[in-house]
């Protein structure tokens, strides 16, 4: 079984992607708990911290929800480097910079663990239909 790792009461998770969601930059607190290095993160998909327990339909929900300016909220469960994973509650941000360019900023906190329950039998009824 994969090791949890349990966010910081005060752990602010940040990181900025592209529009085709290459991360740009990631925080102290995202490259510690994810285990990567930032140069380990930079120019790389976000979706490398996708845990595999994650259904499809969230990140639909979440692409459909940015891509069109809007700001979109959930609960995740990403991987670690090393094989485990941690929850988060994510808010991610649609912008365009000053350059024209567009991009997600994602902010997260700690979920806790009566979100954490609703958010895996939710998951798990989507899973299914997948």
């Amino acid at each position: 079984m994969s090791k949890e790792t349990v966010l910081d009461k005060n752990a602010f998770l940040v990181s900025e992607t592209d529009e085709k969601g290459i991360i740009r930059f990631a925080n102290e607190d995202f490259c510690k708990i994810a285990g990567y290095s930032l140069s380990e993160l930079l120019g790389k998909p976000h979706n490398m911290v996708r845990h595999k327990d994650m259904p499809k339909a969230a990140f639909k929900s979440l692409w459909e929800t940015v891509q069109r300016g809007d700001i979109w909220t959930g609960y995740v469960k990403n991987a670690t480097k090393d094989g485990g994973y941690y929850w988060v509650f994510a808010t991610v941000y649609p912008f365009e910079s000053c350059d024209g360019s567009k991009g997600y900023l994602s902010c997260r906190k700690k979920a806790f663990p009566d979100e954490i329950i609703k958010a895996e039998k939710l998951y798990e009824e989507l899973k299914k239909i997948e």
